[in-house]
Protein backbone atom coordinates (compact mmCIF):
# COMPACT_ATOMS: atom_id res chain seq x y z
CA UNK A 1 0.00 0.00 0.00
CA UNK A 2 1.22 3.58 -0.54
CA UNK A 3 2.61 5.42 2.65
CA UNK A 4 1.16 8.67 3.30
CA UNK A 5 4.09 10.98 4.74
CA UNK A 6 2.89 14.12 6.85
CA UNK A 7 4.25 17.56 5.81
CA UNK A 8 5.99 19.92 7.88
CA UNK A 9 8.11 18.33 10.59
CA UNK A 10 10.35 19.95 11.99
CA UNK A 11 13.94 20.30 10.30
CA UNK A 12 16.46 18.15 11.29
CA UNK A 13 20.22 19.36 12.65
CA UNK A 14 23.02 18.70 10.59
CA UNK A 15 25.77 19.12 13.85
CA UNK A 16 25.71 19.65 17.36
CA UNK A 17 25.66 23.82 18.04
CA UNK A 18 26.20 23.85 13.90
CA UNK A 19 24.12 26.79 11.92
CA UNK A 20 23.48 25.10 8.81
CA UNK A 21 23.99 27.03 5.77
CA UNK A 22 21.20 25.23 3.90
CA UNK A 23 17.53 26.54 3.73
CA UNK A 24 14.54 25.04 5.64
CA UNK A 25 13.41 22.95 2.11
CA UNK A 26 17.07 21.90 1.50
CA UNK A 27 17.37 20.28 4.80
CA UNK A 28 14.42 18.56 4.54
CA UNK A 29 15.56 16.74 1.01
CA UNK A 30 18.57 16.48 2.58
CA UNK A 31 16.97 14.23 5.89
CA UNK A 32 15.59 12.00 2.79
CA UNK A 33 18.55 11.79 1.76
CA UNK A 34 20.74 10.67 4.53
CA UNK A 35 18.00 7.86 5.28
CA UNK A 36 19.56 6.57 1.65
CA UNK A 37 23.03 6.92 2.92
CA UNK A 38 22.65 4.97 6.65
CA UNK A 39 24.90 1.42 5.68
CA UNK A 40 22.55 -1.49 5.73
CA UNK A 41 19.34 0.19 5.44
CA UNK A 42 17.14 -0.86 2.51
CA UNK A 43 14.23 0.80 0.82
CA UNK A 44 11.74 -1.25 2.50
CA UNK A 45 13.05 -0.65 6.01
CA UNK A 46 13.07 3.19 4.95
CA UNK A 47 9.63 2.36 4.33
CA UNK A 48 8.70 0.50 7.57
CA UNK A 49 10.81 3.76 9.58
CA UNK A 50 8.84 6.08 7.76
CA UNK A 51 5.46 4.53 8.33
CA UNK A 52 6.49 4.00 12.05
CA UNK A 53 7.32 7.78 12.39
CA UNK A 54 6.43 10.01 10.41
CA UNK A 55 8.78 11.58 8.43
CA UNK A 56 12.88 11.42 7.98
CA UNK A 57 13.12 14.06 10.54
CA UNK A 58 11.32 12.46 13.01
CA UNK A 59 13.44 9.10 12.59
CA UNK A 60 16.67 11.23 13.15
CA UNK A 61 14.96 12.57 16.10
CA UNK A 62 14.48 9.27 17.55
CA UNK A 63 17.09 7.21 19.88
CA UNK A 64 17.94 4.19 19.73
CA UNK A 65 15.64 2.45 21.89
CA UNK A 66 12.28 3.98 20.23
CA UNK A 67 14.06 3.03 17.01
CA UNK A 68 14.18 -0.41 18.31
CA UNK A 69 10.90 -0.89 19.64
CA UNK A 70 9.65 -0.08 16.39
CA UNK A 71 10.86 -3.41 15.33
CA UNK A 72 11.32 -3.21 11.78
CA UNK A 73 15.00 -2.98 11.44
CA UNK A 74 17.95 -4.76 11.80
CA UNK A 75 20.38 -3.91 14.77
CA UNK A 76 23.43 -3.21 12.79
CA UNK A 77 21.53 -0.51 11.10
CA UNK A 78 19.28 0.81 13.79
CA UNK A 79 22.60 1.28 15.43
CA UNK A 80 24.07 3.42 12.67
CA UNK A 81 20.74 5.16 12.20
CA UNK A 82 20.88 6.67 15.85
CA UNK A 83 24.72 7.08 15.78
CA UNK A 84 23.80 9.06 12.33
CA UNK A 85 26.62 6.84 10.42
CA UNK A 86 26.79 7.34 6.58
CA UNK A 87 28.59 5.84 3.97
CA UNK A 88 29.54 9.02 2.68
CA UNK A 89 29.13 12.92 3.42
CA UNK A 90 25.69 13.89 2.71
CA UNK A 91 26.43 17.55 2.87
CA UNK A 92 29.27 16.48 0.02
CA UNK A 93 26.36 14.44 -2.12
CA UNK A 94 24.34 16.65 -1.84
CA UNK A 95 25.77 19.27 -3.50
CA UNK A 96 26.94 16.79 -5.99
CA UNK A 97 23.64 16.65 -6.99
CA UNK A 98 23.04 20.54 -6.73
CA UNK A 99 25.49 20.62 -9.22
CA UNK A 100 24.39 17.61 -11.64
CA UNK A 101 21.41 19.36 -11.77
CA UNK A 102 19.66 16.12 -10.15
CA UNK A 103 16.47 16.60 -8.09
CA UNK A 104 14.89 14.56 -5.38
CA UNK A 105 11.67 13.27 -5.71
CA UNK A 106 10.32 11.70 -2.40
CA UNK A 107 7.37 9.64 -1.77
CA UNK A 108 4.15 12.08 -0.72
CA UNK A 109 5.94 14.92 -3.09
CA UNK A 110 2.50 16.01 -5.03
CA UNK A 111 5.25 15.60 -7.95
CA UNK A 112 5.57 11.48 -7.05
CA UNK A 113 4.60 9.59 -9.37
CA UNK A 114 0.99 8.10 -8.84
CA UNK A 115 1.15 4.93 -10.70
CA UNK A 116 4.79 3.92 -8.48
CA UNK A 117 3.23 5.21 -5.42
CA UNK A 118 0.53 2.31 -5.37
CA UNK A 119 3.01 -0.54 -5.75
CA UNK A 120 3.49 -2.42 -2.48
CA UNK A 121 7.22 -1.13 -2.13
CA UNK A 122 7.60 1.92 -3.84
CA UNK A 123 10.95 4.10 -3.54
CA UNK A 124 10.84 6.09 -0.92
CA UNK A 125 13.82 8.09 -3.01
CA UNK A 126 13.75 9.48 -6.86
CA UNK A 127 16.93 10.77 -7.88
CA UNK A 128 15.88 12.22 -11.66
CA UNK A 129 17.43 14.14 -13.96
CA UNK A 130 14.89 15.52 -16.32
CA UNK A 131 11.70 16.32 -15.54
CA UNK A 132 8.79 13.63 -14.94
CA UNK A 133 5.26 15.51 -15.87
CA UNK A 134 1.84 14.63 -15.20
CA UNK A 135 1.12 12.88 -18.50
CA UNK A 136 3.41 10.41 -17.58
CA UNK A 137 0.79 9.06 -15.81
CA UNK A 138 -0.35 7.35 -19.34
CA UNK A 139 2.78 5.25 -19.70
CA UNK A 140 3.74 2.38 -21.47
CA UNK A 141 6.80 -0.23 -20.66
CA UNK A 142 9.10 -1.92 -23.16
CA UNK A 143 11.86 -4.03 -22.23
CA UNK A 144 13.77 -7.03 -23.78
CA UNK A 145 16.72 -8.50 -24.81
CA UNK A 146 20.38 -7.22 -24.64
CA UNK A 147 21.35 -9.07 -27.44
CA UNK A 148 18.11 -8.41 -29.86
CA UNK A 149 18.27 -8.97 -33.20
CA UNK A 150 17.91 -6.41 -36.43
CA UNK A 151 14.23 -7.16 -36.57
CA UNK A 152 13.69 -6.61 -33.01
CA UNK A 153 15.50 -3.39 -32.74
CA UNK A 154 13.08 -2.12 -36.06
CA UNK A 155 9.86 -3.15 -34.80
CA UNK A 156 10.78 -1.57 -31.11
CA UNK A 157 11.53 1.63 -32.77
CA UNK A 158 8.14 2.06 -34.86
CA UNK A 159 6.25 0.45 -31.80
CA UNK A 160 7.42 2.81 -29.93
CA UNK A 161 7.37 6.14 -31.85
CA UNK A 162 4.03 5.45 -32.61
CA UNK A 163 3.13 5.12 -28.96
CA UNK A 164 4.89 8.25 -28.22
CA UNK A 165 3.39 10.10 -31.22
CA UNK A 166 0.30 9.28 -29.80
CA UNK A 167 0.68 10.67 -26.63
CA UNK A 168 1.95 7.42 -24.60
CA UNK A 169 5.47 7.82 -22.67
CA UNK A 170 7.68 4.87 -23.17
CA UNK A 171 9.73 3.62 -20.15
CA UNK A 172 12.57 1.70 -20.48
CA UNK A 173 15.68 0.33 -18.35
CA UNK A 174 18.45 2.03 -20.43
CA UNK A 175 20.05 -1.19 -21.56
CA UNK A 176 21.75 -1.53 -25.19
CA UNK A 177 19.45 -3.57 -27.42
CA UNK A 178 15.57 -3.13 -26.98
CA UNK A 179 15.32 -1.14 -23.92
CA UNK A 180 17.76 1.31 -25.84
CA UNK A 181 15.82 0.89 -28.93
CA UNK A 182 12.35 2.08 -26.82
CA UNK A 183 13.83 5.11 -25.76
CA UNK A 184 15.32 5.81 -29.60
CA UNK A 185 12.05 5.55 -30.83
CA UNK A 186 9.98 7.93 -28.46
CA UNK A 187 12.67 10.34 -28.69
CA UNK A 188 12.60 10.13 -32.68
CA UNK A 189 8.23 10.84 -32.42
CA UNK A 190 9.58 13.74 -30.33
CA UNK A 191 7.55 11.99 -27.33
CA UNK A 192 8.08 11.32 -23.93
CA UNK A 193 10.45 8.92 -22.19
CA UNK A 194 11.70 7.33 -18.84
CA UNK A 195 14.86 5.31 -18.76
CA UNK A 196 15.08 4.15 -15.30
CA UNK A 197 18.56 3.41 -14.30
CA UNK A 198 20.35 0.59 -12.06
CA UNK A 199 23.33 3.13 -11.05
CA UNK A 200 23.66 6.27 -9.99
CA UNK A 201 23.07 8.93 -12.30
CA UNK A 202 26.54 9.82 -12.38
CA UNK A 203 27.77 6.27 -13.97
CA UNK A 204 28.35 6.86 -18.05
CA UNK A 205 26.56 3.69 -18.14
CA UNK A 206 26.39 1.56 -20.94
CA UNK A 207 29.02 4.16 -22.22
CA UNK A 208 27.67 3.38 -25.59
CA UNK A 209 24.42 5.42 -24.55
CA UNK A 210 26.01 8.53 -24.14
CA UNK A 211 24.11 10.44 -26.50
CA UNK A 212 20.81 9.12 -26.02
CA UNK A 213 21.54 10.18 -22.25
CA UNK A 214 21.64 13.83 -23.79
CA UNK A 215 18.65 13.15 -25.88
CA UNK A 216 16.38 11.42 -22.95
CA UNK A 217 16.92 14.52 -20.34
CA UNK A 218 15.34 16.60 -23.56
CA UNK A 219 12.40 14.29 -23.93
CA UNK A 220 11.59 13.23 -20.33
CA UNK A 221 13.83 12.00 -17.39
CA UNK A 222 16.58 9.60 -16.34
CA UNK A 223 15.54 7.80 -12.65
CA UNK A 224 17.40 5.90 -10.05
CA UNK A 225 16.49 5.18 -6.47
CA UNK A 226 20.68 4.57 -6.30
CA UNK A 227 22.39 7.16 -4.57
CA UNK A 228 25.42 8.94 -6.80
CA UNK A 229 28.44 6.65 -7.03
CA UNK A 230 26.64 3.17 -7.27
CA UNK A 231 27.63 1.00 -9.66
CA UNK A 232 25.69 -1.22 -11.99
CA UNK A 233 26.26 -4.27 -9.79
CA UNK A 234 23.89 -7.35 -10.76
CA UNK A 235 21.66 -6.53 -7.85
CA UNK A 236 20.70 -3.55 -8.65
CA UNK A 237 18.38 -4.79 -11.99
CA UNK A 238 15.38 -6.65 -10.36
CA UNK A 239 14.87 -3.52 -8.09
CA UNK A 240 14.96 -1.30 -11.46
CA UNK A 241 12.90 -2.92 -12.70
CA UNK A 242 10.14 -3.20 -10.36
CA UNK A 243 10.17 0.60 -10.89
CA UNK A 244 10.32 0.51 -14.87
CA UNK A 245 6.80 -1.57 -14.50
CA UNK A 246 5.16 0.11 -11.28
CA UNK A 247 5.37 3.52 -13.49
CA UNK A 248 3.53 1.84 -16.10
CA UNK A 249 0.26 0.83 -17.14
CA UNK A 250 1.21 -1.89 -18.98
CA UNK A 251 4.70 -3.97 -20.03
CA UNK A 252 5.41 -4.60 -23.47
CA UNK A 253 8.40 -7.36 -23.44
CA UNK A 254 9.74 -7.86 -26.66
CA UNK A 255 12.55 -10.87 -27.60
CA UNK A 256 12.78 -12.09 -24.24
CA UNK A 257 14.91 -15.95 -24.21
CA UNK A 258 13.82 -18.24 -21.14
CA UNK A 259 15.53 -16.33 -18.62
CA UNK A 260 15.61 -12.91 -19.57
CA UNK A 261 15.52 -10.21 -16.95
CA UNK A 262 12.44 -9.04 -19.25
CA UNK A 263 10.73 -12.11 -17.44
CA UNK A 264 11.25 -10.27 -13.85
CA UNK A 265 9.51 -7.15 -14.73
CA UNK A 266 7.33 -8.76 -16.64
CA UNK A 267 6.21 -10.53 -13.26
CA UNK A 268 6.73 -7.88 -11.44
CA UNK A 269 4.12 -6.13 -13.41
CA UNK A 270 1.36 -8.86 -13.18
CA UNK A 271 1.80 -8.62 -9.44
CA UNK A 272 1.53 -5.09 -9.07
CA UNK A 273 -1.80 -5.08 -11.48
CA UNK A 274 -0.35 -4.60 -14.96
CA UNK A 275 -1.51 -5.58 -17.75
CA UNK A 276 1.51 -7.67 -19.58
CA UNK A 277 1.92 -7.66 -23.42
CA UNK A 278 4.11 -9.82 -25.37
CA UNK A 279 5.47 -9.71 -29.05
CA UNK A 280 5.36 -12.78 -31.14
CA UNK A 281 8.99 -13.80 -32.96
CA UNK A 282 10.08 -16.90 -34.61
CA UNK A 283 9.02 -20.02 -33.44
CA UNK A 284 11.78 -21.96 -31.59
CA UNK A 285 14.12 -18.84 -32.07
CA UNK A 286 16.22 -18.94 -28.53
CA UNK A 287 15.11 -15.29 -28.80
CA UNK A 288 11.60 -15.45 -28.19
CA UNK A 289 10.83 -18.44 -26.02
CA UNK A 290 10.10 -16.25 -23.30
CA UNK A 291 7.95 -13.94 -24.96
CA UNK A 292 6.19 -17.01 -25.81
CA UNK A 293 5.91 -18.60 -22.75
CA UNK A 294 4.38 -15.25 -21.73
CA UNK A 295 1.87 -15.68 -24.45
CA UNK A 296 0.70 -19.22 -23.45
CA UNK A 297 0.67 -18.15 -20.04
CA UNK A 298 -1.98 -15.22 -21.13
CA UNK A 299 -0.37 -12.24 -21.61
CA UNK A 300 -1.70 -10.01 -24.58
CA UNK A 301 -0.23 -10.42 -28.37
CA UNK A 302 0.92 -7.46 -29.44
CA UNK A 303 1.41 -6.44 -33.33
CA UNK A 304 1.36 -2.74 -33.28
CA UNK A 305 1.18 0.53 -30.66
CA UNK A 306 -2.76 0.26 -32.01
CA UNK A 307 -3.23 -3.36 -29.67
CA UNK A 308 -1.63 -1.76 -26.47
CA UNK A 309 -3.40 1.29 -26.51
CA UNK A 310 -6.97 -0.24 -27.32
CA UNK A 311 -6.59 -2.38 -24.25
CA UNK A 312 -4.99 0.38 -21.21
CA UNK A 313 -7.57 2.86 -22.56
CA UNK A 314 -10.18 1.36 -20.16
CA UNK A 315 -7.60 1.59 -17.13
CA UNK A 316 -7.21 5.61 -17.99
CA UNK A 317 -9.80 7.78 -15.52
CA UNK A 318 -11.52 9.92 -17.68
CA UNK A 319 -12.88 13.17 -16.38
CA UNK A 320 -10.83 12.76 -13.35
CA UNK A 321 -7.32 12.84 -11.68
CA UNK A 322 -6.48 11.36 -8.63
CA UNK A 323 -5.48 13.86 -5.91
CA UNK A 324 -1.78 13.93 -4.77
CA UNK A 325 -1.61 11.93 -1.36
CA UNK A 326 -5.32 11.29 -0.93
CA UNK A 327 -5.56 7.60 0.67
CA UNK A 328 -5.98 4.91 -1.57
CA UNK A 329 -8.95 3.49 -2.60
CA UNK A 330 -10.67 6.62 -0.81
CA UNK A 331 -9.09 9.11 -3.29
CA UNK A 332 -10.85 12.47 -3.79
CA UNK A 333 -11.06 13.37 -7.59
CA UNK A 334 -10.91 17.19 -9.61
CA UNK A 335 -12.06 17.82 -12.93
CA UNK A 336 -9.28 18.95 -15.07
CA UNK A 337 -9.20 21.64 -17.59
CA UNK A 338 -7.43 21.90 -21.20
CA UNK A 339 -4.23 23.67 -21.87
CA UNK A 340 -4.36 26.09 -24.24
CA UNK A 341 -2.79 24.51 -27.22
CA UNK A 342 -5.51 21.66 -26.41
CA UNK A 343 -8.20 24.23 -26.08
CA UNK A 344 -8.02 24.78 -30.04
CA UNK A 345 -8.43 21.37 -30.65
CA UNK A 346 -11.63 21.61 -28.18
CA UNK A 347 -13.07 24.49 -30.49
CA UNK A 348 -13.59 22.98 -33.56
CA UNK A 349 -14.75 19.83 -32.17
CA UNK A 350 -18.79 19.18 -30.80
CA UNK A 351 -21.02 16.24 -30.36
CA UNK A 352 -20.99 15.20 -34.07
CA UNK A 353 -18.17 12.84 -34.40
CA UNK A 354 -14.99 14.16 -36.50
CA UNK A 355 -12.13 11.91 -37.92
CA UNK A 356 -8.95 12.70 -36.90
CA UNK A 357 -7.60 13.51 -40.16
CA UNK A 358 -10.29 16.33 -39.84
CA UNK A 359 -9.45 17.78 -37.08
CA UNK A 360 -5.86 17.85 -37.51
CA UNK A 361 -6.24 19.56 -40.75
CA UNK A 362 -8.93 22.00 -38.97
CA UNK A 363 -6.34 22.98 -36.51
CA UNK A 364 -2.99 22.92 -39.14
CA UNK A 365 -1.08 20.50 -37.50
CA UNK A 366 0.37 16.81 -38.16
CA UNK A 367 -2.05 14.51 -37.16
CA UNK A 368 0.35 12.61 -35.04
CA UNK A 369 0.22 15.45 -32.95
CA UNK A 370 -3.27 16.16 -32.66
CA UNK A 371 -3.66 12.24 -32.10
CA UNK A 372 -1.05 12.81 -28.61
CA UNK A 373 -2.96 15.98 -27.81
CA UNK A 374 -6.47 13.60 -28.11
CA UNK A 375 -5.13 11.05 -25.94
CA UNK A 376 -4.34 13.76 -23.17
CA UNK A 377 -7.86 15.18 -23.54
CA UNK A 378 -9.14 11.64 -23.34
CA UNK A 379 -7.25 11.17 -20.26
CA UNK A 380 -8.93 14.26 -18.65
CA UNK A 381 -12.62 13.13 -19.87
CA UNK A 382 -12.70 16.16 -22.10
CA UNK A 383 -13.33 14.03 -25.48
CA UNK A 384 -13.68 10.15 -25.97
CA UNK A 385 -13.08 8.24 -29.03
CA UNK A 386 -15.09 6.36 -31.14
CA UNK A 387 -14.19 3.41 -33.46
CA UNK A 388 -12.86 4.57 -36.52
CA UNK A 389 -10.42 7.09 -35.09
CA UNK A 390 -13.47 9.23 -34.43
CA UNK A 391 -12.98 11.67 -31.33
CA UNK A 392 -16.71 14.28 -29.85
CA UNK A 393 -16.47 16.58 -27.53
CA UNK A 394 -17.40 15.75 -24.20
CA UNK A 395 -17.82 19.35 -22.30
CA UNK A 396 -21.53 20.78 -21.71
CA UNK A 397 -23.11 22.66 -24.16
CA UNK A 398 -21.19 21.51 -27.15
Amino acid sequence: MPRQIPKGSPSIEFGENQQSSFSHSEQNRMAWLKLKLVPGLGNRSVLHLLEAFGSPENIFCAGLKDLTAAGVVRQPALEALAARRFFCDPEAQWLKLKALKITLICLGDADYPSNLAKIPDPPAVLFVSGTIEPRDLVSIAVVGSRFASPAGILFTRKLCSDLAESGVTVVSGFAVGIDSAAHRGAVSAKGRTLAVLGCGLDFNYPSINADLKREIHGSGALLTEFTLGTPPAPGNFPARNRIISGLSLGVVVVEAAEKSGSLITARFALEQGREVFAVPGVAQSLRSTGSHRLIKQGAKLAECAEDIIEEIRPLIRTGKRVVQNSPPGLAEVEEESATGEESILLRIMDKVPKHIDEIANDVGMPVHRAAAMLLALELKGLVSQLPGKYFICNRPGK
